[in-house]
C-alpha cells in the first residue's frame, strides 16, 4: 500500500469512534469493553472464559457477538438499522467483566445498553418521538418530526450543508447545531461559509418562531484533529498536484467544519481519473438519519482491478447510445452526459457501517449535475460469500444457473445501477429566480401522466432537501429499475462477455439476464425477513 493510501486508511479507521457516536450512546462503551478485553487476554478467548467461570458456548456467543459489532461498528445492523442482542446472558457479560479493571468501568458505561430490548422501544434506529433510537439528535428524547425538519428549513435558507452536522434540543427548548470540526472555533471558515459569522440566531418563523438556535463547533474534536493530520500527511505524498490539492481540502474540512472545502475536495477527486490507487472518505451516505440528510462517517482504500475495469470502460463508451433506450424523453435527462471514471476496485480497507458493492458520489446536486461525478464497483465485495451458502428461495430447477451466474449478473446489475442508474436524469430546476434549465413554457411530458410537468426543483432546493427521509432510498430504487431495464439489453450483455449483442434467450447471455431477475426477485422475497 503506498503512503498516501496508508493515510487514508488510518484517518478512516480513526473516525470509528464517529461511527460509533452516530449509532447509540452505549456503542463507543461497548466497542472500548470488546476491545479491553481481547487486550486483557491476548486473545485467548477460551482462557478468559475458565477464569471468568463461563462455558465455551457462551465464550463462542460472545464472540459470535463481538463479531457482528464490529462488522456493523454498532449495536445496530448496517443494513437494516434493528438492534441485535447476544445470545448469551447478562451474566456471562459481568463475570467477563469482572476479570479486568477498564473491561468493567467500560462495561458499567453501557448502562444496560446491550440487553435493552422492545420493552425500551429501542429496538431500531429511527425518529426519537416514534420511540426508536439515533444520536444524530443527541440527549433528544423530545426533540419532534417537526422541530427536525423546521431546523432542516432552517438551514436550507442559510444554506448550511447537513452533513457534517447533529442536533440537540436543550432542556430549556432551544437548540444545538453541533459541527464536525477539530476546531471548536470557526476560525478561518467565514469565507467559505458565512453563516458562521454568528454562533447564535433567533428562529424568526415557522413551529419554532422565537427559539434560539447554538451554533457549536467540536463536535468529535479530537478524533477530528487526528484526521485532519492525516490528510496533511498525505498531501505530502500525493502523485500528483490535484491529489495534494484533495487532501488539503479534507484536512480544511476536516479541521474547520467546513463542507464547501469537502465539496472541493470532492470536485479533485472526481477530476484524479484513471489512478491505480483509489479511496474516498467523510459524511457520505444519509441513510441512518431518521431525517435522511446527514451523513454517517465513512472512508475506504483500494487499489484498481485493470482486467476488470475494461468492462466498466466499455459500459462508460457506449452510456450514450444505451440512455436513450431508458422510458422517457431526452428532456429528462442532461444535456451532456458527463462521462466519469468507471472502476473496479479491491478494497483493502473499508471503514464504516457496512461496505457497498458499489459507489456513485459526489451526493451533491451541484457537483453531479455539471462537473460529474465518479463510479467504483467494489469486485472482493461483490463475489464475497460464505462457503457452502444455503440458498433459499430458488426453486431447484434454477438453482444451477442462478449459482453460475449470480456473480456476473450481479456485476453487470452493480455497473448499471451505479453509472447509468445513479448517472442519468436531470433535475428540471428554477436555477435562480426566473431562470431555469428547461423550457419553462413548453414543459417536458411526464412519461406517467402523459401530460406537462407541473412541478420542479426551486432556487436552492435538492432531491434530499425536497424528499427529506426518504430520499436516499428512493434514488436507491430509481437507480436499481434502471439497472434492470437496462440488463435486459444484449448489448450491454456483450460488454461484459457474455453474447453476441443478439437476442438470445438460450444462451450464455440469456442465462445472465435470467440469473438477473431471478436474484432480484429472491432478494425481495429475502428481505421480507
Amino acid at each position: 500500500m503506498n503512503l498516501q493510501l496508508t493515510y487514508h486508511h488510518r484517518a478512516a479507521f480513526t473516525g470509528t469512534r464517529i461511527t460509533l457516536r452516530q449509532v447509540s450512546p452505549e456503542s463507543e462503551s461497548i466497542y472500548d469493553f470488546i476491545i479491553a478485553l481481547y487486550n486483557a487476554c491476548s486473545g485467548d478467548w477460551k482462557a478468559l472464559g475458565q477464569k471468568a467461570g463461563v462455558t465455551d458456548q457462551d465464550i463462542q456467543h460472545f464472540l459470535e457477538y463481538s463479531t457482528q459489532f464490529l462488522g456493523n461498528a454498532g449495536n445496530y445492523k448496517g443494513f437494516g438499522d434493528a438492534k441485535f442482542i447476544p445470545r448469551c446472558t447478562k451474566e456471562v457479560f459481568e463475570k467477563l467483566a469482572a476479570q479486568d479493571e477498564k473491561a468493567k468501568g467500560f462495561y458499567e458505561a453501557t448502562s444496560g445498553g446491550i440487553f435493552a430490548n422492545e420493552k425500551q422501544g429501542m429496538m431500531h434506529l429511527g425518529y426519537p418521538d416514534d420511540g426508536h433510537m439515533t444520536t444524530y439528535y443527541p440527549d433528544s428524547s423530545d426533540i419532534t418530526k417537526a422541530e427536525i425538519g423546521a431546523v432542516s428549513k432552517w438551514m436550507e435558507d442559510m444554506k448550511i450543508l447537513p452533513e457534517n452536522t447533529r442536533l440537540r434540543k436543550t432542556t430549556k427548548g432551544d437548540f444545538e447545531l453541533l459541527i464536525a470540526s477539530g476546531n471548536t472555533k470557526p476560525s478561518d471558515i467565514e469565507d467559505r461559509e458565512p453563516w458562521a459569522k454568528k454562533s447564535s440566531y433567533t428562529i424568526e418563523e415557522g413551529v419554532l418562531k422565537g427559539k434560539t438556535l447554538n451554533i457549536i463547533f467540536g463536535d468529535y474534536a479530537k478524533v477530528m484533529r487526528q484526521i485532519a493530520q492525516y490528510h496533511k500527511e498525505a498531501a505530502k505524498v500525493a502523485e500528483n498536484e490535484n491529489q495534494a490539492k484533495m487532501q488539503a481540502a479534507y484536512a480544511e474540512s476536516f479541521e474547520t467544519g467546513s463542507l464547501n472545502a469537502f465539496k472541493d475536495a470532492q470536485r479533485f477527486w472526481i477530476r484524479d481519473k484513471g489512478p491505480m490507487v483509489e479511496s474516498n472518505i467523510g459524511f457520505v451516505e444519509t441513510y441512518r438519519d431518521p431525517h435522511g440528510v446527514r451523513g454517517e462517517w465513512e472512508g475506504f482504500a483500494a487499489t484498481v482491478n485493470l482486467e476488470r475495469t475494461k468492462a466498466f470502460s466499455g459500459l462508460v463508451n457506449c452510456a450514450e447510445t444505451e440512455i436513450p433506450k431508458l422510458p422517457w424523453s431526452k428532456e429528462f435527462e442532461k444535456d451532456k452526459f458527463l462521462s466519469p471514471d468507471f472502476t473496479s476496485l479491491e478494497v483493502l480497507s473499508f471503514a464504516g457501517s457496512g461496505i457497498p458493492a458499489g459507489i456513485n458520489i459526489p451526493n451533491y446536486d451541484d457537483i453531479r449535475q455539471s462537473e460529474g461525478f465518479k463510479n467504483v464497483s467494489l469486485g472482493n465485495v461483490l463475489s464475497a460469500k460464505a462457503p457452502n451458502e444455503k440458498v433459499p428461495f430458488i426453486a431447484e430447477e434454477d438453482l444451477a444457473i442462478y449459482q453460475k451466474y449470480r456473480d456476473p449478473a450481479f456485476e453487470v446489475q452493480v455497473g448499471i445501477h451505479e453509472l447509468l442508474g445513479h448517472g442519468t436524469g436531470k433535475l428540471l430546476q428554477e436555477t435562480a429566480p426566473g431562470v431555469f434549465n428547461f423550457d419553462e413554457k413548453n414543459p417536458p411530458v411526464s412519461p406517467v401522466t402523459n401530460k406537462p410537468i407541473t412541478t420542479y426543483y426551486k432556487p436552492g432546493q435538492t432531491w434530499g432537501s425536497v424528499f427529506g427521509s426518504i430520499a436516499s432510498s428512493y434514488e436507491e430504487c430509481r437507480a436499481e429499475c434502471v439497472a434492470m431495464a437496462l440488463s435486459c439489453e444484449f448489448s450491454i450483455l456483450k460488454i461484459f462477455g457474455f453474447g453476441d449483442g443478439k437476442t438470445d434467450m438460450d444462451g450464455e447471455a440469456g442465462d445472465v439476464l435470467y440469473a438477473a431477475y431471478l436474484s432480484m426477485a429472491r432478494a425481495g422475497v429475502a428481505s421480507l425477513e
